[in-house]
């Protein structure tokens, strides 16, 4: 198996256990706390393996373009948390989980338009599983 693959699966293993546990911890606060806690912790440990690994010896290579998409990724980042934690507050999380990867979508359509990526049938038709998917939880 690709290295790729195994760390999407664990991004993905990982990222399921997020909204479970936010939605247990944050029972008297609002999803606005929990995710600035949230973040900080993020922060905290990105900082530490930025450190530790070195890699922010890289950054002379950035360009001023790749600063900036970077900064537009945060803010997105930050909109998207805001949001997931207001609906996690608010809903089951099964559901705001299963909405939220409407994300792949729109991940799918932005690579292929943007950045050139191929659109292959199996592209084509998880997408439209996806799709109907998002029709069989909204639909009434």
């Amino acid at each position: 198996m690709e290295s790729w693959i195994v760390y999407a699966l664990l991004s993905a293993g990982f990222a399921g256990v997020v909204g479970v546990t936010a939605k247990a911890g944050m029972g008297q606060i609002s999803g606005d706390l929990a995710l600035a806690i949230r973040t900080a912790v993020i922060f905290a440990l990105v900082a530490v393996h930025t450190l530790a690994g070195r890699y922010y010896a890289e950054a002379p290579r950035l360009s001023g373009r790749d600063w900036g998409l970077l900064a537009f990724s945060g803010a997105a980042t930050m909109l998207s948390w805001l949001c997931y934690y207001r609906a996690v507050k608010l809903g089951p999380v099964s559901g705001v989980a299963l909405l939220d990867k409407g994300s792949v979508l729109i991940t799918v359509l932005l690579a292929v338009w943007l950045l050139g990526e191929p659109l292959t049938w199996r592209l084509a038709l998880g997408g439209g599983l996806i799709v109907a998917g998002f029709l069989v939880l909204t639909l009434k």
